[in-house]
């Protein structure tokens, strides 16, 4: 779309419908409610209930609803009563939540489980499928449940004599539905007489909005009490799903074409109610209203899209207090495809049995933790209308279906306040946020897909310490399409003109910070890093957001003159600086998470001064990182330095000097160690030619050659000045050797911009990292010391299972992760981590572990009896 400036300005300074920014600062949003039970973290065991009545053990299991682990017959039938049996019988709350154990072994289900039961657990024996001891799931649909009927991919297909239309039961059935059976009054003669497998079309039809009341008073971004035509369902305490009419002035600020604007409710939202006035018809919310409400479609002062269409408020029926835990499942595939097949196929192999895992329809305070999926039919995890959910410590491997029809996520779609952390993720098509999702945090997932932001309106929300890596063959293509039409990168955001096919365009202050993100941009090459979004710096990028100071109002990516119509191709665009538009990078932070920032967000004054590095993914080889500079006064006696660079101790880093204003600033005293400087790898154009001089120690280079080093230097900074006419910013930089971090108060600072991942040359975001002799850290006894860079995934090695790992500063408020190695995968690594230097330990049972438990920056990693695997992967951020 082409648009002279003027109109362009004039866009940049409307302020669209549906903005609003509530936080702990001025700043940013407010993200320390997401999450189960607004952000108190997980059930403890003082949180079930010790009524054996409403704990159904393994053996109950089998000897009262007939569910045998190994049996091979299907078990949907007992685990639905059990299920049943807890509802009718148990009355539980937060704090005396009901369980259902499942046994070791495998288990067989045929149809989807309805879990419409509040404050139940159903819990496994461990997820490996290895193990003998693991509850394991298997899904294999039965002609009732599956699609029978359906095109590729539209469940609208489906209808029944009674009214009822597949699209009903969007997102689609799964192996579990946590979602309330409740039928509206209107639809009961309906349910009655639909055969079984068309009778859930109707059940969670006292949600539907279309059934509910209109909103008979506008009201204003900020507001908390709606106006609406009869109070009398609502409860205080309840939940209220409010919805706002799409209008065609908000379609014209989304850039969304004529023939994609519809009638519906792109921006909406659930509230609890705080109070209710009978008398003037009015619900006070919880929280303010994150965007304008009009009575209807044309009360903005929009003619009709297509007549009149109503804003709505509905009184919601939520499940809570659902939570999965510990278990293997998986979905039987379709005849003559392996998972192998399915890896990098993006159709749909099976769309008749498109199946999700786990769905969560009109569900509130509910979560899945240390769950595996291998190979669902669609989506392993799927949102709609949920709120302060929590999926914390899964591995979600694999779909069937990955096509048409929106398949094969983590879907994360009109869910608010909710809490995704420390996932991996395998072989799916994407993590999406969407359909007006808010208040949300992504934080610590390993991923190999692209987070996306896949429109409808999904603002205010948390993309933070991730580690992302994008394989070539991730893109929208089918097997044997050649070059094809592109590649997906790590990030996906929704422009009005695509999106508009579907929904509309992404909303406002999605925010990106401290992730690790690359992209392998040819078959078989390096993954790059993907910059700036994605180079693990402190700088704090809102997108969708004006760059005047920390930003006031939504605008649209826009490139120059032109609002991006697509995604596509204009992902390495760099939309920071002018005359771009539509990141504020103005903000900094040098903590660790954008949860806990409070009042200590930094921001610069105005968005055409801000500056950002090169946003195009760079060439380099495997052993090569890039780091892109942050500004910074933290490092003390760095006069001279306006940005730092911080290095990553031995890893080979491709910067950019500027203008001499970048200083290197490395985690320990160079004293008694080495640095290096080669001519840069990625831009052979030119060559720098310059000084390096140490700012807060000694020692000078002069840098008059492709390749030189010096072990002279002390202290932590040094500055490189160009040349007289020299105008190369670019170099290569590395400094190594084996002593201690230092004293000096830079250290403390070193994670908050950290380098980029490395990049390497396989699927794995994970850096390599190699052992280093050393006897001078901390106590206890360790072989050799592998040095970890904050915030970096890095494969390690063992020696003979006494290895220590080193990182550069104090673990203490920080999360460390261990994972089986992605490079090694003929043994996983068993054993016991302890504090050598600091307090804390955890014991390595499983392919996944984490701990905040730690203090100091030495841990041993102790192989268990008769473990003779030596290697694992490692985080700590």
């Amino acid at each position: 779309m082409k648009i002279n400036k003027n109109k362009l300005i004039k866009h940049l300074h409307v302020s669209l419908l549906g903005v609003m920014a509530t936080g702990a600062t001025a700043a940013l949003p407010d993200w320390s409610d997401a999450g189960y039970l607004n952000g108190a973290g997980l059930p403890s065991a003082s949180s079930f209930t010790t009524n054996n009545n409403c704990i159904v053990t393994a053996s109950e299991l089998s000897s009262g609803f007939g569910v045998y682990a190994n049996d091979g017959a299907d078990d949907s039938a007992g685990l639905q009563a059990a299920v049943d049996y807890i509802g009718a019988n148990c009355a539980g709350n937060y704090q005396n939540l009901s369980r259902i154990e499942l046994p070791s072994g495998e288990l067989n289900i045929n149809t989807e489980i309805h879990v419409d039961t509040s404050f139940l657990v159903i819990r496994g024996k461990g997820n490996n499928p290895s193990a003998s001891t693991a509850t394991r799931i298997v899904f294999t649909p039965s002609n009732d449940t599956a699609y029978l009927g359906m095109s590729d991919f539209d469940l609208n297909d489906l209808t029944d004599a009674g009214g009822g239309k597949g699209g009903w039961i969007w997102p689609g059935r799964g192996a579990f539905r946590v979602q309330t059976r409740g039928v509206h009054s209107s639809y009961a003669n309906s349910y009655n007489t639909a055969p079984a497998n068309r009778k859930d079309f109707y059940e969670g039809s006292v949600n539907f909005h279309w059934k509910h009341k209109n909103v008979t008073a506008s009201a204003s971004v900020g507001d908390t009490t709606i106006k609406i035509q009869d109070v009398s369902n609502f409860n205080v305490g309840g939940y209220v799903w409010v919805g706002a009419a799409n209008t065609h002035k908000m379609y014209d600020q989304q850039n969304v074409q004529n023939a994609d604007r519809i009638n519906m409710h792109m921006r909406q939202q659930i509230f609890k109610v705080l109070a209710i006035n009978s008398s003037n018809k009015t619900l006070t919310l919880d929280k303010p209203l994150e965007f304008d409400l009009p009575v209807n479609s044309t009360g903005d002062g929009s003619s009709a899209i297509s007549g009149s269409y109503n804003s709505r408020a509905v009184a919601l029926t939520m499940v809570e207090g659902v939570g999965f835990e510990n278990f293997y499942l998986t979905q039987t595939g379709p005849s003559g495809y392996t998972a192998q097949d399915a890896k990098h196929n993006y159709n749909n192999l099976d769309h008749q049995r498109a199946m999700m895992g786990i769905v969560f329809k009109w569900a509130a305070n509910s979560y899945v933790s240390n769950v595996r999926t291998f190979m669902t039919g669609s989506h392993p995890l799927v949102t709609e209308m949920a709120i302060n959910l929590q999926f914390e410590n899964n591995y979600l491997e694999g779909s069937w279906n990955k096509g048409k029809g929106g398949n094969g996520y983590v879907r994360g779609s009109k869910l608010w306040r909710s809490l995704i952390k420390n996932n991996t993720l395998r072989d799916l098509r994407h993590l999406t946020l969407q359909w007006s999702a808010s208040g949300n945090v992504i934080t610590g997932n390993n991923i190999d897909a692209d987070i996306n932001l896949h429109g409808g309106w999904e603002r205010n929300n948390l993309i933070e310490n991730n580690t992302v890596a994008v394989p070539y063959h991730h893109r929208d293509c089918n097997p044997g399409c050649g070059a094809g039409d592109g590649t997906w990168y790590p990030i996906w955001w929704a422009a009005g003109y695509h999106a508009g096919g579907w929904s509309g365009a992404s909303g406002p202050r999605n925010v990106f910070f401290s992730n690790s993100m690359s992209k392998q941009t040819s078959e078989g090459g390096p993954f790059e890093p993907y910059g700036p979004y994605g180079n693990n710096n402190n700088t704090v990028y809102q997108f969708g957001w004006d760059a005047n100071g920390e930003g006031s109002q939504w605008v649209h990516l826009a490139l120059g003159d032109e609002l991006i119509s697509t995604w596509t191709h204009n992902e390495t665009k760099d939309y920071t600086a002018l005359p771009n538009v539509g990141v504020n990078a103005n903000c900094t932070y040098s903590g660790a998470s954008l949860v806990s920032a409070v009042d200590a967000i930094s921001c610069s004054g105005s968005g055409s001064s801000s500056s950002s590095s090169s946003s195009s993914t760079s060439s380099t080889s495997s052993s090569t990182s890039s780091s892109s500079s942050s500004s910074s006064s933290s490092s003390g006696g760095a006069g001279g330095c306006v940005n730092f660079i911080n290095l990553s101790w031995n890893q080979k880093t491709e910067i950019n000097v500027g203008n001499g204003e970048n200083c290197i600033r490395v985690d320990r005293n160079l004293a008694g160690n080495a640095i290096r400087f080669w001519d840069s790898d990625t831009h052979s154009v030119c060559n720098f030619r310059g000084v390096a001089t140490s700012v807060n120690g000694s020692g000078s280079l002069s840098i008059n050659s492709n390749y030189i080093n010096s072990s002279a230097f002390s202290g932590t900074v040094v500055m490189l000045t160009p040349s007289a006419n020299e105008n190369c910013p670019y170099i290569k930089v590395q400094a190594y050797g084996s002593a201690n971090t230092g004293s000096s108060s830079s250290s403390s600072s070193s994670s908050s911009s950290s380098s980029s991942t490395s990049s390497s040359s396989s699927s794995s975001s994970s850096s390599s990292s190699s052992s280093s002799s050393s006897s001078s850290s901390g106590g206890g006894v360790c072989a050799s010391y592998t040095d970890v860079a904050m915030k970096t995934a890095t494969e390690i090695t063992l020696n003979g299972g006494t290895n220590c790992v080193r990182f550069p500063e104090n673990l203490s408020g920080n999360t460390v992760q261990f994972w089986d190695s992605e490079s090694n995968t003929s043994c996983d690594f068993r054993g016991t981590v302890q504090a050598v230097d600091g307090s804390g330990a955890v014991s390595i049972t499983s392919n996944y572990k984490a701990s905040s438990s730690f203090t100091g920056r030495v841990l041993r990693l102790t192989s268990s009896a008769g473990n003779a695997c030596d290697y694992i992967r490692v985080r700590a951020y």
